[in-house]
């Protein structure tokens, strides 16, 4: 068990209101001290990492992703469409996903995201096509061999394009095989590992996917075991008509009628909700995870970050899929929603540090989860330092400004519960070029057999 100094930053965000420009000391995977500027370390340190030339950040948080999409990007039928018929062109491709496949694209997906500074993602898996039964436990086998911080959110559809959902037959699952996988995998994989990194959530892919007795009972096994509830939810207006049409309500009127407004659920999107929806979320402290890049590219809207924070509703920051975004890059996300947010206030109201916190703590509270997010004693050692050495940084002034305003989008090094997971900018886990190489083999064979 070594003792590790980072040492006197060139700048330090840590989400809270501590002075950390001495720089933090890590040992058995924690943060044991947060020096001030000029201090120096109670106790013996074996090691030091001089991080003068580093703007050091809690890791990064993502609170919604589809791993899997990672094999679909810029995939030509589905350039240019809304939502519907964007996700109506790419189901019958997804349906053929095989299990390597989404091995590799959920690996291809954790270390794109760990080199961008995330050392926790969420990832929501909804599709089950026969031979993919036990996708969630591939991501399990991954992530922990990665080393990775996740959330594994079992997602599920259960009504198909003959039912009046979207999805075709090949990908929906019966309700007993949903909720009977749900309860075995909470049991096998939440919080069994002994660094915490697993943790499992219930998550029907959105309230017109499943069936209301699904929505209900996901909610029962979520308080029963006390795991987090997912869907996504007002991402378009065409979404709160469809949910007229099918139930007589708006989304979150129904939400709140199968059981699921409350503190346990965070929401993909959030975006088309009114004053008096936004102030209910608030009041039930429900989560949202804005996706900015995706919305973007499919038009979909502009989430009310700012309203929905002060209502009282925790908001992080998601990728969302790797085929509406067509990055999993959380660095380059954080930038996009400091844009896109600056569409809807003004620039002294969204500024880049608030940014940079839904990323951080933001995303945390999220996921309900108050040991990582911030840099301060007791929490994980989850941290990611970038440098400012590319020409797009150069006469910056500001070092904090710069990550986000410049564009920051690679970590120069990150850690993950004391343990180094890039350094010099390369993942340290494998081979990057022969997981990319098998990654697009991969990518063609699916596209190929449709």
């Amino acid at each position: 068990m070594t003792t590790l100094w980072i040492k006197n930053p060139n700048a330090i965000f840590t989400a809270n209101t501590l002075d950390a420009r001495g720089g933090l000391v890590v040992r058995d995977g924690h943060i044991v001290e947060v020096l001030s500027a000029g201090q120096t370390p109670t106790q013996t340190v074996d090691d030091t990492f001089d991080a003068s030339e580093h703007v050091v950040l809690p890791g990064l948080v993502n609170t919604h992703h589809h791993f899997y999409q990672t094999l679909t990007r810029a995939c030509p039928p589905a350039l240019n469409k809304r939502l519907f018929p964007w996700l109506k062109t790419l189901y019958p491709i997804w349906a053929g996903l095989q299990p390597e496949q989404h091995a590799l694209a959920t690996e291809l997906a954790m270390v794109e995201l760990l080199l961008s500074g995330c050392t926790t993602v969420a990832d929501h898996h909804y599709l089950f096509p026969a031979g993919l039964e036990n996708a969630i436990d591939t991501q399990a086998e991954v992530a922990l061999k990665l080393g990775m911080r996740a959330t594994l959110t079992r997602g599920s559809m259960s009504l198909s394009e003959d039912d009046g959902g979207l999805p075709p037959r090949t990908v929906v699952q019966s309700e007993q095989v949903i909720l009977d996988d749900s309860e075995r995998l909470i049991k096998r994989w939440h919080q069994q590992d002994e660094k915490g990194l697993l943790q499992v959530a219930l998550a029907p892919c959105s309230p017109f996917s499943v069936t209301t007795d699904i929505m209900r009972a996901s909610a029962e096994l979520a308080e029963r075991y006390d795991v987090g509830l997912h869907t996504h939810l007002a991402e378009t207006e065409d979404e709160n008509n469809f949910c007229l049409r099918m139930f007589g309500q708006r989304p979150l009127d129904y939400l709140d009628s199968v059981g699921w407004l409350n503190n346990r659920t965070w929401l993909a999107h959030g975006i088309h909700f009114n004053d008096e929806e936004v102030q209910r979320l608030g009041a039930a402290g429900t989560g949202i995870c804005h996706c900015p890049s995706s919305n973007m590219v499919l038009a979909s809207g502009i989430c009310r970050v700012k309203e929905l924070r002060e209502a009282g509703s925790p908001v992080g920051l998601g990728v969302d899929g790797s085929a509406s975004n067509d990055h999993s890059n959380l660095m380059q996300e954080i930038r996009q929603a400091l844009l896109i947010q600056r569409l809807r206030y003004q620039a002294d109201e969204f500024t880049h540090e608030d940014a940079i916190y839904l990323a951080t703590k933001g995303s945390a509270q999220v996921l309900r989860r108050d040991d990582i997010g911030e840099l301060a004693v007791g929490k994980k050692a989850d941290i990611a330092l970038f440098k400012l050495d590319e020409p797009r940084f150069s006469g910056a002034h500001d070092p904090l400004g710069a990550l986000v305003l410049c564009g920051a989008s690679q970590a120069d090094a990150v850690m993950i519960h004391g343990e180094w997971k890039v350094r010099n900018k390369q993942w340290l886990g494998g081979d990057i070029k022969q997981l990319m190489s098998r990654h697009s083999s991969a990518a063609k064979t699916l596209f190929s057999a449709v």
